[in-house]
């Protein structure tokens, strides 16, 4: 066997046993919750008045023909789509609705202090502290990487979570890289 065709055949070897790996990503499209300014297509087969796209209210909720307001942030775009078949199957036999998150708007996390580009980014659809740091252009030289921030408003209030880069860079207490949630400010002093 020539090296060439050994190289192929290694590369779709690689390729095929990747796959699996990057299916099994714990981030996935259905963990993703909808927040308010996130736009759903919505689709019931074969009524083609109950199709198109829907825009989340500030107040978390989206209209549709039928079901009136539908809750919507907080949910996942399966729970949607079980609460508007839930409302619908009363009105329409041998229901089928399609939901889909067609623009992520309402995702957006803060970074400001001492990163070369603060401001608002929207996570598409979830990011970790890291990344957000990365999508400000990372910290400035004179950042206190030790003493990062993250504020986050709950039911609870607010609460601050600690986030030391430096321990991070060293491979250690690696859970505090957490994942973002909508309105989370990161805090580089």
């Amino acid at each position: 066997m020539d090296k060439s065709r050994l190289l192929g055949a290694l590369l779709a070897i690689t390729a095929f046993f990747s796959l699996p790996a990057a299916a099994q990503n714990p981030a996935t499209a259905n963990d993703y919750k909808i927040n308010a300014g996130d736009i759903l297509s919505i689709s019931v087969w074969r009524e083609p008045d109950l199709q198109g796209e829907v825009l989340v209210r500030p107040d978390g909720k989206f209209s549709f023909p039928l079901a009136g307001d539908v809750q919507a942030e907080g949910n996942s775009v399966e729970d949607i789509r079980a609460l508007l078949t839930e409302r619908l199957s009363r009105l329409i036999p041998d229901l089928v609705i399609n939901v889909s998150a067609v623009q992520i708007n309402g995702n957006k996390v803060y970074v400001i202090g001492q990163v070369n580009r603060p401001g608002e980014f929207v996570a598409n659809p979830q990011v970790d502290v890291l990344q957000a740091l990365a999508i400000a252009g990372g910290t400035t030289p004179f950042a206190e990487v030790n003493d990062i921030r993250i504020m986050r408003r709950s039911d609870a209030g607010l609460q601050s979570i600690e986030f030391r880069y430096r321990d991070i860079e060293k491979g250690k207490r690696l859970e505090q890289n957490i994942l973002l949630q909508a309105g989370d400010v990161v805090i580089v002093p």
